[in-house]
């Protein structure tokens, strides 16, 4: 009895014990100083002067001197990074240009004029290591563009690909506002579609994978496709709203590694209704540039200066020539005729009725000023079936427009649409889409109006703005023909 009892009071004790450590372990941690979690921007701002703070990232630069080591450490939220001292006592082997670090201490006002703030370390936590012997980029080296191309799952690592990142990120925000400002809904338009807007015919086919699907014909009840446009169904909600818009992923099946083309890219699509003038289009395209490019200029200062410093020195000048001039508008006849009268040797034909190429574009551009212009009034047959017949002979045109930017060519193409039914009814059937397309007669069956749109390739925004000369240096996963896939 006595033993059981000993063991009893034995176990109640250590019971006791460890309830007592807990408590302790408990109450320390409770008056333990704590340490405010910064990103790097929010550090070199400077608002937690003095304050105890934890900052994450990635080592940028070590230095180690006789009594401090120096390093500089990046977490993606700004350009700049944060100059971290510590005492040589706080160096580990594992401390190494890539690594990933947690450093905890007081943020004090730097010394030096390069850096506002720094982060005196009391404690430095290695989180991820990195060789650097075998980390592809090395610390003293400016890669290429091309040189980090060829690594796309470590580039977002690299100054000049970071800084893009935050440059496609706030142009994007930028968009999304000045359509909300603007009295637009914002629609997500279908991935998988089953028609072709553009009627070029590049399209990726979808099937269903896996033995129960072998016998089928089609998931669908008819062959589904990636979108190559939110358009046709953008113009469905037209019916109903008044400005609608998209933004997001467009596939073409490109056979194509030039530095122009993208299976995968994103697109800005508008519809706006009841106008039938062009300039309303105009009018809107011009807006969203000039408005995304401002904020981008003013929010990404440090990363735009980036690249109009180091990637492509000058063409700062260019930009603020954009912003600052209008828009001039000719018509294609007009293009045409500035083209005929050029002593440039063109590659391409440049005939009343051939389609614009890049090369023609390129030398429009210049030739009015080097600033965005738009052409209007296309060859009624180079446009799809959906452009507004001008009704206009001899010479036959669309309602269609075009802008053309420095270094990048097109870069939106709209047009009015064709909301008279039996002249849509016509084009329709003379091409064999009469029967396809029949839920879109519908839209001009059921109070249709006059209304138009247009298309924006957000990757070309960003090559024009930045002055970027290879379309996969602007997006994040570049997918074209035979490229590998991570």
């Amino acid at each position: 009895m006595f033993q059981t009892a000993a063991k009893t009071f034995s176990a109640s004790a250590v019971a006791a014990s460890a309830y007592r450590r807990v408590c302790l372990v408990g109450r320390r941690r409770f008056c333990e100083k704590t340490s405010t979690k910064l990103r790097v921007s929010e550090a070199l701002s400077g608002v937690q002067l003095g304050a105890d703070v934890k900052v994450q990232g990635w080592v940028r630069s070590v230095r180690p001197q006789k009594n401090n080591i120096f390093l500089h450490v990046n977490d993606g939220s700004s350009l700049q990074s944060l100059q971290i001292v510590a005492d040589t006592k706080l160096n580990d082997p594992l401390l190494t240009f890539g690594s990933a670090v947690e450093v905890t201490g007081v943020l004090k006002k730097s010394p030096h004029q390069k850096q506002p703030v720094e982060l005196e370390a009391e404690r430095i936590r290695v989180v991820g290591e990195c060789n650097p012997v075998n980390f592809p980029f090395k610390i003293k080296e400016r890669h290429s563009l091309e040189y980090i191309r060829q690594l796309p799952h470590l580039r977002c690592r690299t100054n000049a690909f970071s800084s893009l990142l935050r440059i496609r990120s706030e142009a994007t925000a930028a968009i999304h506002s000045y359509f909300k400002n603007n009295g637009f809904v914002q629609i997500d338009t279908p991935i998988i579609t089953s028609n072709d807007c553009e009627g070029a015919g590049e399209l990726f086919q979808i099937e269903p994978s896996g033995p129960a699907f072998v016998d089928d014909d089609n998931f669908f009840s008819v062959p589904a496709f990636l979108t190559v446009s939110g358009q046709l169904h953008l113009e469905v909600m037209s019916g109903a709203f008044s400005r609608v818009y998209t933004f997001g992923p467009t596939f073409r099946a490109e056979n194509s590694q030039s530095r122009r083309h993208l299976a995968e890219f994103f697109m800005v699509e508008a519809e706006i209704s009841f106008t039938e003038s062009l300039e309303d289009l105009t009018k809107v395209m011009e807006d969203v540039f000039r408005s995304a490019t401002q904020r981008v200029l003013a929010s990404c200062a440090a990363d735009v200066d980036l690249f109009h410093r180091h990637v492509t020195p000058g063409h700062r000048d260019t930009v603020e020539a954009m912003l600052n001039k209008s828009f001039p508008v000719i018509s294609y006849t007009e293009a045409i005729d500035i083209l005929h009268r050029s002593s440039e040797k063109f590659t391409f034909p440049t005939d009343w009725g051939c389609d614009l190429m890049t090369e023609h574009e390129k030398y429009l551009v210049k030739h009015c000023g080097n600033v965005p212009v738009f052409i209007t009034d296309y060859p009624y047959d180079l446009k799809p079936f959906y452009a507004r017949d001008n009704q206009d002979r001899p010479k036959h045109t669309a309602a269609a427009v075009d802008l053309l930017v420095p270094g990048v060519g097109e870069l939106c193409g709209g047009s009015l649409r064709e909301e008279r039914l039996n002249l849509l009814m016509a084009r329709l059937k003379r091409v064999g889409l009469e029967d396809t397309y029949n839920w879109y007669l519908d839209l001009r069956r059921f109070g249709s109006v006059p209304h138009g749109g247009f298309g924006l390739g957000f990757e070309r925004y960003l090559q024009c703005i930045l002055g970027v000369d290879n379309i996969k240096d602007v997006i994040p996963f570049p997918r074209f023909s035979h490229s590998c896939l991570l």
